[in-house]
């Protein structure tokens, strides 16, 4: 289900229970907080048992049905079919038990500070709000006590006493606030109540958590855009022609933000407590408005090695399986930066909420026709020109204006001075 992932839920059973299914036949559907995936039998044989029912919301790792495989193989073992980790998929014949997993003693286990941690379990801890300290106290069953994913997961799953490390910047006390909670009038027969539906939860929660974990600074520039405004007109008939595909103006955002962050890596970070982690990959997330209002973030990879071709085909097989709500886990990971593109919705300008554990994000506004005034061979004159606003929130923590102010000017320039002979 993807590294980040911790629990599904289930949509529906297409098997019953008596059914024989062939291996790598899918026999469930399960949804996780943004994207459904189906379920393959791992093997041949007749589903002896199923466990779980429409709706329930299992853990990763959790057995969810029993495959009798003794009628297609030699011997009579029963296979467990298990929603696991998409790099950790295992098939393997085991003895069901009762017995429950070991309490952990009430006390941390001694630390390991020169035990090396791998950007992978870097990666698990910061979705898990495990702290560089805690992931020194598990023991590693690795090749010299290498801490693994296994190892890191089979704790999560005791974990009892997290250590909590020290604040990063301040050692006060947090304060309560004692102002009370506004009353919520409600009208009996006007008014209705809806639950908020599971993405929306965890979008909540993130919103929410980003703003309290990073200082949020915006900053605001114009770009004229008209000679790449002409350029798309003049092309995208064309490129229709002989690729089957739109040409719309993400893949060329895309593409200019990518350069600037190679330009400035130091925008392309995570913060770990005080560690900063800089990224190798640039990874472009596109924040997409679903159907049902829902926001969801497919990634575009390794943008900068990409032309402005396969960067439209990208971004066009992203958006299409975004609407069609058939997005993989892996399309929606792993991004290092992410741009919002509020100008779809007529928006002029916005101020984005950082997509954690990233520390920028960019809001590209509507693309407008005014009068301005520009400097040619004959001096000042008023034209009509396309403009565009550019607004860049980042996590000050890391971000200072300096950077954060040149990052935005860079992806601005790289906008302005698009090469209107490039070929499609």
């Amino acid at each position: 289900m993807g590294e980040s992932i911790s629990e599904a839920t289930i949509i529906s059973w297409l098997k019953n229970v008596g059914d024989f299914v062939e291996a790598e036949e899918t026999i469930l559907e399960v949804a996780t907080d943004k994207v459904d995936s189906d379920v393959p039998a791992p093997v041949s044989g007749i589903i002896t048992e199923i466990r779980f029912q429409k709706d329930d919301v299992v853990e990763v790792g959790t057995i969810l049905a029993l495959i009798d495989s003794s009628q297609v193989s030699d011997g009579s073992q029963q296979i467990l079919t298990k929603v696991e980790n998409s790099q950790e998929i295992r098939k393997k014949a085991e003895i069901v038990s009762n017995t429950q997993p070991e309490t952990r003693n009430s006390k941390p286990e001694t630390r390991n500070p020169d035990a090396f941690i791998s950007p992978l379990i870097i990666s698990i801890a910061q979705k898990e709000n495990l702290s560089i300290e805690e992931l020194q106290t598990i023991p590693g069953s690795g090749t010299d006590g290498r801490l693994q994913k296994s190892d890191v997961f089979n704790y999560l799953k005791n974990r009892k006493y997290p250590i909590q490390s020290k604040p990063i910047t301040d050692n006060r006390q947090p304060t309560t606030s004692s102002y009370p909670k506004p009353k919520i009038n409600f009208v009996e027969g006007k008014d209705r109540i809806i639950e908020m539906d599971r993405m929306r939860k965890m979008i909540a929660d993130h919103m929410v958590y980003s703003k309290q974990t990073s200082p949020h600074v915006t900053s605001y520039i114009e770009v004229d855009v008209t000679n790449l405004v002409n350029w798309r007109n003049e092309n995208k008939d064309k490129f229709q022609e002989k690729h089957n595909e739109k040409l719309t103006f993400t893949p060329v955002f895309v593409q200019a933000v990518a350069k600037a962050v190679a330009d400035f890596p130091m925008i392309n970070v995570s913060v770990d407590e005080k560690n900063i982690i800089v990224h190798n990959d640039i990874n472009i997330g596109m924040a997409t408005a679903l159907p049902s209002g829902n926001l969801i973030v497919p990634v575009v990879k390794n943008a900068n090695e990409k032309d402005l071709v396969t960067l439209a085909k990208d971004v066009n097989n992203l958006a299409e399986a975004s609407r069609n709500n058939q997005l993989k886990p892996e399309q929606i990971q792993g991004s290092t930066f992410t741009i919002s593109n509020v100008g779809t919705f007529g928006s002029l300008m916005g101020t984005p909420i950082i997509n954690q554990p990233e520390v920028a994000i960019l809001a590209l506004g509507i693309i407008k026709k005014r009068p301005e005034v520009i400097t040619t061979e004959k001096g000042d004159e008023i034209a009509i020109r396309s403009m565009m606003y550019l607004s860049l929130s980042f996590d000050h923590r890391v971000v200072d204006g300096f950077l954060g102010g040149s990052f935005l000017r860079k992806v601005g320039d790289y906008l302005e001075q698009f090469d209107t002979n490039t070929t499609i």
